[in-house]
């Protein structure tokens, strides 16, 4: 399911407009997305939850080469 279908079950399920649905869910993706930069974490029980994490700097391998290489430290998402 791509967005623009779920957007159109949300609007058949709730009985409420495809425009109303677009931005019911651009509101619920946005704070999700602004919750998760601030580093908190979500919990939707029954559904799922997210969080951020950080992965160290570590040493990896070009699997083509077989040459030694690092890989940057970054933050990841858990779902």
């Amino acid at each position: 399911m791509n967005k623009s279908e779920l957007i159109d079950a949300i609007a058949a399920d709730a009985g409420i407009t495809k425009a109303a649905a677009k931005l019911a869910l651009e509101s619920f993706l946005g704070n999700v997305g602004s919750t998760l930069k601030k580093g908190g974490r979500i919990s939707l029980v029954g559904f799922g939850s997210w969080s951020v994490s950080a992965r160290a700097a570590r040493d990896g391998r070009n699997p083509q080469t077989g040459k030694t290489i690092k890989i940057a430290a970054k933050k990841c998402s858990k779902i």
